[in-house]
């Protein structure tokens, strides 16, 4: 019996030391990457209400008197930004103190950019002349911080910091907890004094507070990394977890087209303004049908078929809770409904995936999501911090003192049935999250080096 309890207590050790090291890796080397991505994350939450002052004079407007047609901004738009030039998207104003917006294809911004004037719904004056970017249509300073959240302003490359800090976050998070545990004591004891004891306390005690949003951060950033992304997109299709996409494809013997006006571009109002064109008139009609068909939330964005024989598409974009992201499918030839996707229809994960992303931008619950998360965000940088600061204080002072305590070492203790496991749990990560993999690589190459330095210089000095 007592080999038994000496072989238990053999195995926690080695299984403590282990996670210790792991814990210790990840917070040395992947620790500064989650705390530009906390730090960064925490500025962008807040990067909705500062856009929305930066950019005033082109949101917001005087209301006087009644508003005139969409077809008509549309046109204003057009007028200014040239008549040639292919409109993007359209989003009309959800409020009667709202600019419209419309977006325009330019050839010499990036991908996902898009070239948006606005609209005032009530004098037709052109408000701004902006670039936007991705579907939630952030504006230069927005875009500015999504981009070094996202990549620190490096592109493709750039993402790679983002996607290592959510590859290990989680495992931090999860090894963490399994320190706390292993390592708590089986009885009262006196608290511990000094600096040291300190810190580790308020390390301890932020990451058990802050343990569901670090996996829950962990979770939404994977999805939209670029190597992990895909594979989860891979798995969220095997198991039809995919968000719904509208039909848009039209049968195009149904209905013969509508003729445009020939004589729509010579159309003048009396004081020289260009007056709606067929195309301009459809997408007020378009929006119309989609009104009818049951799109009701004040944010809208209508879009032109992407190529011949596709419908328009006329997409909900409420981000706040209750969600409104219906999309509906519109005929231009007759404004039929040829499909429509309702968010009721989601799959429980594509709308739990849904409510994640929008928490994580501190959208779905407004100001009372945006606190919780600055709050989390400073508590991240905090814990980091303290890690660091217990680090420091009880860093090795000679070789000799931390010849044994490598990673590879620490492993090498763990009876052989762990070593087979944690082998398979690491294949299949590596696999899974290619970052991670990658790194814990780099981990393991620069542990080996550290352990065969610090052999020869004890050594050296034996």
């Amino acid at each position: 019996m007592s080999q038994i309890k000496n072989n238990d207590k053999k195995t926690r050790g080695a299984v403590l030391e282990f996670f210790r090291r792991l814990h210790f890796y990840i917070g040395l080397f992947v620790g500064p990457f989650i705390f530009v991505a906390a730090l960064t994350g925490t500025l962008y939450v807040f990067s909705t209400q500062i856009e929305s002052r930066l950019y005033a004079h082109e949101l917001t407007t005087q209301p006087a008197g009644e508003a005139h047609s969409l077809a008509d901004q549309i046109s204003a738009a057009r007028a200014y930004a040239g008549e040639d030039t292919r409109i993007y998207a359209v989003r009309p104003a959800p409020g009667r103190t709202d600019t419209t917006r419309v977006q325009f294809v330019d050839p010499v911004l990036g991908s996902s950019e898009s070239r948006a004037v606005f609209v005032d719904p009530y004098s037709l004056e052109i408000r701004g002349d902006l670039t936007v970017y991705g579907s939630s249509g952030s504006l230069p300073l927005r875009k500015w911080i999504d981009q070094v959240h996202r990549g620190l302003l490096l592109g493709d490359t750039g993402r790679l910091y983002s996607e290592l800090a959510a590859s290990w976050m989680w495992v931090a998070a999860v090894g963490g907890v399994a320190l706390w545990w292993l390592g708590r004591p089986k009885r009262r004891l006196k608290k511990a004094q000094g600096r040291m004891a300190a810190s580790r306390r308020l390390h301890i005690t932020l990451g058990l507070f802050l343990l569901a949003g670090l996996l829950m951060f962990s979770a939404t950033g994977l999805t939209w990394s670029q190597w992990a992304g895909g594979n989860i997109d891979k798995m969220r299709s095997a198991f039809n977890w995919l968000t719904p996409q509208v039909r848009t494809t039209l049968d195009t013997h149904a209905v013969s087209p509508a003729p445009a006006d020939p004589h729509a571009e010579h159309h003048m109002s009396m004081a020289g303004m260009v007056m709606p064109s067929a195309e301009d008139n459809t997408w007020q009609q378009v929006l119309a049908s989609a009104r009818r068909a049951g799109i009701d939330a004040p944010k809208v964005e209508i879009r032109g078929p992407k190529s011949e024989g596709k419908a328009w598409t006329v997409a909900e974009a409420q981000a706040r809770w209750p969600s409104q992201v219906d999309v509906v499918a519109i005929d231009p030839r007759d404004m039929r409904i040829v499909d429509r996707v309702y968010f009721d229809q989601y799959p429980l994960a594509a709308k739990l995936t849904r409510w994640g992303i929008d928490f994580h931008m501190g959208l779905l619950f407004g100001l009372a999501n945006q606190l919780l998360l600055t709050a989390f965000g400073i508590g991240v940088c905090v814990m980091i911090l303290l890690g660091y600061r217990m680090w420091w204080l009880r860093r090795p002072t000679a070789p000799a003192d931390n010849v044994a305590s490598s990673l590879l070492h620490a492993w090498l203790r763990l009876p052989m049935r762990w070593r087979i496991g944690s082998l398979l749990v690491t294949s299949a990560l590596g696999w899974c999250l290619p970052v991670m993999g990658a790194s814990l690589l780099a981990f393991l190459l620069i542990d080996v080096a550290r352990w065969q330095q610090q052999k020869r210089q004890v050594s050296q000095l034996a």
